[in-house]
């Protein structure tokens, strides 16, 4: 009850009680890890109980606080500014700090004095491939409560899906003939993605086939829950397209790398608040050797290799074109979609574990 501010107030004051009661009543710490964002009012907290326990706290820096505060209130407003300030000095008190960017890490030293070692985020072990059979029971388990999924009329089959099918003989899994592309994005829907961007390159893509391209029909799946699901979802009711399908799922955790590594192409609209994080769904994507169309801002080339491992746009123009020269004469193996796919699967990245010990251990 009462105003905003004071409801914001009263929030960090009983979290900073609950917080500090339970660090202080675990066994005594070497280190404390904590992740920024959130760090109102972690790092404090954690520092004060990093004194108590004679710990080391060590800052993971994923982002800015302040920052994404500043989406839904403006730069100048007083609880960014305030946050802002609560960052710089409390991020300082840190005995130790990560970063995602190199980015960042320059921007940590000229803005808030603060030296910080790069760890790149990996994919976990789970982010790969998925094989033709297991693509298959995930297409036949979706078909069941999503269209897009379900085999084209004409088709009709115990044992089909809309990409795949069994041979009843050998029993064998086979991809279906002019199959439709199978396009996947992921968002938390906030305010830091802008899904109309999509939507108008899909209003383009269907005006291409309309006019004779040689294009095959889209499945687009859009994963994750968000504030702003139901106003995309509106939006989304409202197109009619004859050669595009769009659904919204929430996919069982295991589903998600399966879907991953079954998709043709992977589409990111994340705009770091920062300018200076990476997507973590673009890392999972490479992980499953998934190539990507990501939306541009400042520090995505020290992810997003385009022409190489993607191709990152600006507008939505720029991704229907994209998406065009992606699926001509799909799903030939020739072609830039082919070139990535095998460009991802010859980067062979550092694993998590690996990078982990490479970076960090030598800290510890």
């Amino acid at each position: 009850v009462g105003p905003k501010l004071l409801q914001y107030v009263l929030k960090v004051l009983v979290q900073s009680v609950q917080l500090l009661y339970t660090l202080l009543r675990i066994d005594q710490p070497s280190y404390i890890l904590l992740q920024n964002p959130p760090g109102l009012p972690s790092i404090a907290v954690a520092w004060v109980a990093g004194l108590w326990w004679g710990s080391k706290l060590i800052l993971d820096w994923h982002n800015y606080g302040y920052t994404i505060l500043s989406l839904s209130h403006g730069r100048s407003h007083p609880l960014v500014l305030i946050a802002k300030w609560y960052e710089k000095l409390f991020g300082r008190l840190s005995d130790y700090n990560l970063c995602v960017t190199d980015a960042m890490k320059k921007d940590l030293w000229v803005n808030f004095k603060i030296k910080a070692v790069t760890l790149y985020d990996k994919p976990a072990s789970y982010f790969k491939e998925t094989p033709l059979e297991l693509q298959h029971n995930l297409y036949m388990k979706l078909a069941q409560a999503y269209q897009p999924f379900k085999p084209r009329a004409g088709s009709p089959s115990a044992d089909r899906s809309a990409f795949t099918w069994r041979d009843s003989s050998s029993g064998s899994v086979q991809r279906a003939r002019g199959r439709p592309a199978l396009l996947v994005s992921s968002t938390s829907w906030t305010e830091d993605e802008d899904f109309s961007v999509l939507l108008r390159a899909l209003e383009d893509y269907e005006r291409f086939i309309k006019e004779g391209a040689k294009l095959p029909a889209l499945v687009c799946v859009i994963t994750g829950k968000g504030p702003l699901k139901d106003y995309y979802n509106g939006l989304i009711q409202n197109l009619h397209f004859k050669h595009i399908q769009i659904c919204t799922p929430w996919l069982e955790a295991e589903d998600y790398p399966l879907l991953l590594g079954s998709a043709d192409l992977g589409v990111c609209l994340h705009k770091s608040s920062s300018g200076l994080d990476l997507p973590m769904k673009v890392v999972d994507m490479f992980g499953c050797c998934l190539p990507v169309c990501a939306i541009h801002f400042e520090c995505l080339h020290e992810l997003v290799k385009h022409n190489e491992n993607g191709l990152i746009f600006r507008d939505s123009k720029e991704l229907a074109e994209q998406l065009k020269m992606l699926f001509l004469d799909f799903p030939t193996l020739g072609g830039k979609l082919h070139s990535f796919r095998e460009n991802l699967r010859a980067s062979r990245q550092l694993s998590w574990d690996q990078s982990w010990a490479q970076t960090v251990l030598p800290l510890l």
